[in-house]
């Protein structure tokens, strides 16, 4: 199976102090200020709930800002958010603090992303997981912002392949933290693999926590309180699924906790490599679908700093290595060959259109 390598070290996370929710960013070293000499261009960063440490898709966004920052050696500075009432404020610091791009992470990011880029148009600004939005919620598109997205049902229409294959029980479950698009399209694209699974081999595996067609299944309501993760985890379980793929950031870590404490159980991460971000987990996680994220994020700063930004939306696929699988890990002499030669096989029927992996949430 292709290898997909995470190209931000977790460690990253250690070496940028972070500006407290509702500071000002300061230029000196609290804001992780670029080294005597470096390039006076500096790029900022707005978190959603769940912080910078998430080991999902805040922390990858992280990983690319400190990527960016090593390599242009340039002056950074960050925000984190602890809800959705600090979007706005936080974003606002840092267009007083003369951030010459904001990055702001998360779909639920995109109204507070569109009011600051029309208020700020000399101001450029990328947004993970969405567009720029207007009050009421709908997509626009403005001169200084660049949508960041992700096309994350290929890749889940992997895992889904893979957990139908390795399933003991004959059911897995998928759910979500919230209901928004960049969750579900996850769900879509895992329901569909495990279908496709069973249209090749002859299975009857099933899907617990989402119904496509109903665009509606389990989610805990947030992305922050694990205990509910574990909770629906383990009734998950009771209904007999072994393999589960929680969408839900830092909840997912109560799926793990659940899977620890059941026997023949396992998880499917999301947006990171999660066996190497969950080391003392890694033996209960059997792959991951993974957002490569970090590299959007660098890949934007870096053109913003050459003066070649570009609001020209990104879109990750398995084409263009912007979602895929990870590898298996301490699962890989578990995964017979025969289903891991049927991944590459689906792999490239999507890369060639072959197989089209529909959602009504993909970019």
């Amino acid at each position: 199976m292709k290898r997909v390598v995470q190209l931000a070290a977790v460690t990253a996370a250690a070496a940028l102090v972070l500006s407290a929710c509702g500071d000002a960013p300061e230029d000196d070293a609290t804001s992780g200020a670029a080294a005597e000499g470096g390039s006076d261009f500096k790029a900022c960063m707005v978190s959603d709930q769940g912080g910078f440490d998430d080991k999902s898709f805040n922390e990858s966004g992280f990983n690319g800002l400190a990527a960016a920052r090593d390599a242009l050696g340039i002056e950074v500075a960050t925000q984190e958010s602890q809800n959705e009432s600090d979007f706005a404020p936080n974003i606002d610091n840092l267009v007083t603090g003369n951030c010459n791009i904001i990055v702001t992470v998360g779909y639920l990011l995109g109204t507070a992303t569109g009011d600051a880029a029309t208020a700020n148009p000399d101001t450029e600004f990328a947004i993970v997981d969405s567009t720029a939005a207007d009050a009421d919620g709908a997509p626009i598109e403005l001169p200084n912002v660049k949508p960041l997205s992700f096309n994350t049902a290929e890749a889940a229409y992997l895992a889904g392949y893979v957990a139908a294959g390795m399933t003991e029980t004959g059911t897995v479950a998928t759910y979500g933290g919230v209901q928004i698009p960049t969750v579900s399209i996850f769900m879509d694209g895992f329901v569909d693999g495990v279908a496709k699974y069973n249209e090749d081999n002859g299975t009857d595996v099933k899907t617990l926590g989402w119904d496509k067609e109903a665009q509606n299944g389990s989610f805990t309501g947030d992305f922050e309180d694990q205990s509910k993760g574990q909770q629906l985890t383990q009734t998950f379980i009771s209904s007999g699924a072994d393999i589960i793929m929680p969408v839900a950031g830092p909840v997912g870590a109560g799926s793990l906790a659940a899977a620890e404490d059941a026997e023949g159980v396992s998880v499917i991460w999301v947006d990171s490599d999660g066996a190497l971000l969950n080391p003392d987990s890694a033996d209960v996680i059997l792959t991951s679908v993974l957002k490569q994220i970090s590299t959007a994020v660098e890949d934007v700063i870096t053109a913003a700093s050459e003066s070649s930004f570009s609001p020209e939306p990104y879109v990750g696929t398995l084409e263009n290595g912007g979602v895929d699988i990870a590898e298996f890990h301490e699962f890989d002499s578990k995964v017979p060959q025969e289903l891991k030669d049927q991944v590459d096989a689906l792999r490239e029927d999507i890369i060639n259109g072959t197989i089209v992996v529909e959602s009504p949430s993909a970019p």
